[in-house]
């Protein structure tokens, strides 16, 4: 089993870290300071949002804006999803 304690992540603004990544999922969390936001965009897995758990289907377009400091944990599944640049 692995566990994070999301809180107590030391994870920099714009320096997204990756904890974990296999066959089966990617695990990223992303510091992202309020008034900033991850623009319109696909994902070829599907993908939770933040603060609370939300489901998208894969390369259902999304855009995530933060209204005060976040800390996002985006869950990939399967990694990498089919159609991703990484599987050409």
């Amino acid at each position: 089993m692995e566990t994070w304690d999301i809180a107590s992540l030391d994870v920099q603004p714009h320096q997204p870290e990756v904890l974990r990544s296999d066959p089966e999922a990617r695990v990223i969390a992303i510091n992202l300071p309020a008034g900033e936001r991850l623009q319109e965009h696909q994902v070829h897995e599907r993908a939770g949002g933040c603060g609370f758990v939300a489901h998208f289907d894969p390369k259902q377009p999304h855009e995530v804006r933060a209204t005060s400091d976040a800390l996002l944990v985006l869950l990939l599944a399967p990694w990498p999803g089919e159609g991703h640049p990484s599987q050409r």
